[in-house]
Order: C-alpha cells, then sequence, then structure tokens
C-alpha cells in the first residue's frame, strides 16, 4: 500500500463517520467530482450515493488501490487538479465532494468556482486555518481578499472541526469541513472585481481609497460614505457585495 507523500499533501481519510459527514447531502441523481481520492477511502461511500463519480488524482502510485475500490459509477482521471480540464469531464460534476489535499486547496476552491460554472455545491475538507479565510466574517483578522472573492460566488459555511486523527498521517493543524452554495447568478461583474478587490487589500493598512488609482480615489470615496463607511475606510471593512457597488462607481477609471 503507498504511503501518502508530504510533497502532495496527502493526509488519507480513514475515519468512517468523518466520511459520511463529508459525503452528506449527495443523491442518486448527482454526479460527483472527487479531487484526491487517494486510497479511495471517501470514494467509496460517494459510490454508494452518486450517479457518478469523477474522481481526479495527481499520484500514480494510489491508482490501483483507487480502482480496486471504484465502481461501475466512478471514472478515474490520473492528472493535476489545477491544470485538469473539468469541461471535458461527461457526465458533467454539479457537486464536488472532498478531501482536498493541503497543498491545493485554497487555489483549487476558487479556481472551480470561477471556471466550473455547473457545480452548484462544493463540500470539502481543509486545514481549518484554510477555512477559517473562506469563511470569515467582515472586520475580522482572516478576512481578506481571498474570502470576498469567495463569498462573491457562493455562501461559505463551516459545518464540522476534524481531528487530526482521522487522517493518515495525522497533520499537525485541525481541518473542517466546508459547505458552499454558489450563488446564482454570481455577480455579472466579477471578473472585473476581483483585480479591484485584490489593490484594495494589497496594503492592509492603508485607507481603501489609497490603494486604488489617483483617478479612481474621488468617486471611491463616495461610494464608500453611501455605504455609510467613511472616506477613510480601509478594505477589511467593506462587505463583499460593496465591493461591486464600488467597482460600477470606479471601472471608468481602472
Amino acid at each position: 500500500m503507498p504511503l501518502p507523500k508530504k510533497r502532495l499533501g496527502q493526509h488519507f481519510l480513514k475515519d468512517p463517520n468523518t466520511a459520511r459527514i463529508v459525503a452528506a447531502g449527495v443523491k442518486e441523481r448527482d454526479v460527483v467530482l472527487e479531487v484526491g481520492p487517494g486510497r479511495g477511502f471517501l470514494t467509496a461511500f460517494l459510490t454508494q450515493r452518486a450517479r457518478h463519480v469523477h474522481a481526479v488524482e495527481v499520484d500514480p502510485d494510489v491508482l490501483p488501490d483507487l480502482a480496486r475500490i471504484a465502481g461501475d459509477n466512478v471514472s478515474i482521471h490520473e492528472g493535476d487538479a489545477l491544470r485538469f480540464d473539468y469541461d471535458a469531464l461527461d457526465p458533467a460534476p454539479n457537486k464536488l465532494v472532498a478531501n482536498l489535499p493541503y497543498n491545493v486547496a485554497s487555489p483549487l476552491v476558487l479556481m472551480l468556482l470561477e471556471e466550473v460554472r455547473g457545480l452548484d455545491s462544493l463540500r470539502f475538507m481543509a486545514q481549518l486555518e484554510v477555512a477559517r479565510r473562506m469563511a470569515a466574517e467582515r472586520g475580522t483578522k482572516d478576512y481578506g481578499a481571498y474570502a470576498v472573492l469567495v463569498q462573491l460566488l457562493a455562501d461559505v459555511g463551516i459545518l464540522h472541526k476534524v481531528s487530526p486523527n482521522v487522517f493518515e498521517p495525522p497533520p499537525r493543524v485541525y481541518s473542517a469541513v466546508v459547505d458552499m452554495e454558489r450563488r446564482r447568478p454570481g455577480p455579472a461583474e466579477y471578473r472585473g472585481v476581483k483585480p479591484l478587490v485584490l489593490a484594495a487589500f494589497r496594503s492592509r493598512r492603508k485607507r481603501l481609497v489609497n490603494n486604488l488609482p489617483e483617478p479612481a480615489r474621488a468617486d471611491a470615496q463616495r461610494v464608500l460614505v453611501s455605504l455609510s463607511h467613511g472616506r477613510d475606510a480601509r478594505a477589511e471593512e467593506l462587505a463583499p457585495e460593496d465591493f461591486v457597488t464600488l467597482f460600477r462607481a470606479v471601472s471608468w477609471a481602472l
């Protein structure tokens, strides 16, 4: 049996109760995307619930174990999750259910929300610290550009704190089960809002307007006042939807 690889962020799930929590909500009609199935412990639970499971795995050493567990309704795909062609999956997945590799969870979740439009929900495990950055509320230390972008595209909740002992090998940190439901419709201006959000949080200690190009600052101040934040507001004071309002007012100057 292949050992977990630290360089791939592998911590294989071994606890059936945790697997049931992650797999809860999968229905017979669902087509599930599982990223990082490893040896297939969670996959076995998904095959019993879903119409079809697409398991995307980068580690060739675990594929024989995964194949032994996979049923007729499982398609195994070898590939890097951050470079994989999700549009080519047939049938197209409508849910992500996964124990995500630690080293790709943050960029992968945002990429899936941005690019795989057919995913209505995402339910996965990630490091607790990462989960908190996804679900952070404005004004908290974990709230940043990443939280804003994720929350513009999905409603986010942390459902369950997960002990290191349910994994092999046990990580040094706690994990969490995260649930996301895609917002439909999402903001039509998202592609334009994203660089604005990244710029706004570039220097957190600065006033938000000082992180924007000079031509945008006067209009930005007016918007901040209209949103009851004040001219000197910092980026972490704004809700995700406030950035959409701000972009609509200053997009001409960006």
